[in-house]
């Protein structure tokens, strides 16, 4: 009787306007629905739910992998999770990162939670959107995230604010330097232990010992082998001079050493799936433990992909495509290999049906549950269609044929390498499938404004507030020490007429400290600035000089992209009142003794009022 009236109210809680997520209710909201979802949880009586760990790597292609056919490299540990569970023939994600971390989490087109960008604010989540991680708490599962987050900064987009318990790593797109950076745990500046992906693991291994006896939620996104191509001499030294006998479609395209890099990340990666397996084993945990492994999009490079065309941003069959392999011994029989297309979109769908808990989300989803070709209790799916887009490109798949973005047609089953458009030869396919491709667009844009969204500074619930170069401005002459912001930092700051800003919101009034992360040669120390929004002022003045090198490329494999990065100095400003509202952020110099103000980096605001929970 209480289950049921749970299931009748909640949707009706959230037709209400007054309970619609904003960003300082959004939390309250999830943790309603989490008390109320426990309580019928709890009435179910239902058997011990398995565990569940996502593993989830960074620009790794479909052909990354020995399981796949790759003879250039090994990777017996990944390819276990398929002998001794089931492998996905044919898996779709999105053709970049964020996007696809987006429809994992929420079992949804990305479009609909407005990412449409990797960077400056387009990569985060819309708060009214309810998470995997938000279901699977709901459910009494300890939760936890350790890695490159991709989808928001500023708390509730922060990973504390979907649904996470626990969080070790980067909000951004990408880092610059893989050993020891720093990073951060539960939105506090922490330095890093070591080589990322190793150090990610050891928490993740951490996490699941400390919560043993009771079921977890641990996902897993490593960083690698995303640039800057950084790995240790361990598996480096094995691919320095390798011969590749496989290489990409085009040869004269492909550059060797990134290859080689790549494949050495690689290696790195399914060595840390083995440690986080043999944890299991020696818990004990192995047996219910669901462990699902897929990549965000294609690689990163020209190199060898089973012959597909396109590699990582483009809506093609290349760009696309993933491993997706799972293991659950007490229920997944080993070897089996499923067909049917899926994508990223499925995974919540079919862990939370998996596990036998309710989606929490009252939004409709694009995923479906594969839960019945996975146990064995159907031999297919319904036919289906999966759209790809980025940019202004979409494509779709069907089981047998892919409309690419540009109305060419491919029937993949004969021509996987997408080389004859049979456009002509069926033109009412092609015709239906382009209409498709108009309805889908108009459905999932329909709400779909890409106006900017302010940068949350404060919310109530949490106690740290970053706000990075990454999201700022510069005026003038002020410029970014690299074109890809996710890592960058502000330099040539020079004049009294320029100034650093951000677009901005404070959530909740509140007293905060506030500490700015800089670096400044000797000859220049001395400038004073103020940071100001809404009336709200503190001074500060660089009296002690940090002039590190830049650093990054001692640990390059090949030369990179993005931006080299620095040491950092931390200055305490001291602590500044802000009250509620929308407003301008920003960073001024008052004062230039020398030839410039400073090199920044980061302001981190940190909440010393009672407002956090």
């Amino acid at each position: 009787m209480l289950k049921g009236t749970i299931y009748y109210i909640l949707p009706s809680l959230i037709r209400k306007k007054t309970f619609m997520p904003t960003p300082k209710r959004s939390t309250s909201l999830v943790r309603l629905f989490a008390f109320l979802t426990l309580v019928s949880v709890a009435m179910l009586g239902a058997a011990e739910r398995p565990n569940v760990v996502v593993i989830l790597s960074d620009d790794q292609g479909w052909g990354d992998l020995s399981l796949n056919g790759n003879v250039n490299l090994s990777t017996p540990k990944i390819d276990s999770l398929a002998r001794d569970g089931a492998s996905f023939d044919r898996f779709y994600v999105c053709p970049v990162c964020s996007p696809t971390r987006a429809e994992f989490l929420t079992g949804r087109y990305h479009p609909r939670g407005k990412v449409y960008s990797t960077s400056s604010g387009g990569e985060r989540l819309n708060l009214d959107e309810i998470t995997i991680a938000d279901t699977f708490k709901a459910a009494g599962y300890a939760t936890a995230a350790f890695g490159k987050w991709h989808n928001g900064m500023q708390y509730p987009y922060h990973p504390c604010g979907r649904g996470f318990d626990e969080y070790y790593g980067f909000c951004s797109g990408h880092w610059g330097d893989y050993f020891s950076p720093m990073l951060e745990h539960n939105g506090q500046i922490v330095q890093g232990d070591g080589y990322l992906t190793d150090d990610f693991t050891n928490h993740a291994m951490q996490f699941i010992e400390m919560h043993q006896d009771q079921p977890f939620f641990v996902y897993l996104p490593f960083n690698t082998p995303h640039t800057p191509m950084q790995v240790p001499d361990r598996w480096w030294d094995k691919f320095r001079d390798k011969g590749l006998t496989m290489l990409h479609r085009d040869s004269k395209k492909e550059a060797l050493p990134f290859t080689r890099a790549a494949l050495a990340m690689c290696e790195n990666i399914d060595w840390n799936v083995g440690r986080l397996l043999e944890k299991l084993d020696e818990l004990k945990l192995a047996e219910n433990t669901i462990v699902l492994y897929f990549c965000d999009n294609g690689p990163n490079s020209n190199r060898w992909n089973g012959g597909m065309k396109g590699r990582k941003g483009s809506t093609d069959e290349g760009g696309v495509r993933s491993p997706m392999v799972i293991r659950w011994p007490a229920a997944i029989e080993p070897g089996t290999q499923v067909t049917q297309i899926g994508g990223a979109i499925d995974l919540l769908p079919t862990l939370a049906d998996l596990t036998g808990i309710p989606i929490i989300s009252q939004k409709p989803l694009d995923g479906v549950s594969l839960k019945p070709v996975l146990l064995g209790t159907q031999t297919s799916l319904p036919d289906r269609k999966i759209f790809s887009h980025w940019g202004n490109r979409v494509s779709v798949r069907t089981p047998q044929f892919r409309l690419d973005h540009q109305g060419k047609l491919f029937d993949l089953a004969a021509d996987p390498g997408q080389d004859q458009d049979v456009s002509a030869e069926h033109p009412q396919l092609t015709s239906e499938l382009k209409a498709d491709v108009k309805a889908w667009q108009n459905e999932v844009f329909k709400n779909n404004n890409q106006q900017p969204r302010p940068f949350l500074i404060g919310h109530p619930d949490f106690e740290y507030t970053q706000m990075p170069a990454r999201d700022a401005e510069g005026s003038g002459g002020i410029q970014r020490s690299n074109r890809w912001p996710n890592c960058s930092f502000l330099t040539h700051w020079t004049q009294l007429d320029e100034a650093i800003t951000w677009n901005a919101e404070v959530v909740a009034d509140g007293t905060f400290e506030v500490v700015l992360y800089y670096t400044c040669p000797a000859e220049d120390v001395g400038s004073r600035f103020e940071l100001s929004i809404n009336g709200s002022r503190i001074e500060g003045q660089i009296t002690q000089a940090q002039d590190p090198p830049l650093r990054g490329a001692e640990h390059d494999r090949v030369e990179r992209m993005e931006s080299y990065v620095k040491d950092f100095r931390a200055m305490n400003l001291g602590t500044m009142e802000l009250e509620q509202g929308p407003g301008q952020l920003t960073l001024r110099a008052l004062e230039i003794p020398g030839t410039q103000v400073m090199d920044f980096r980061l302001l981190m605001f940190k909440r010393v009022d009672s407002a956090v929970d």
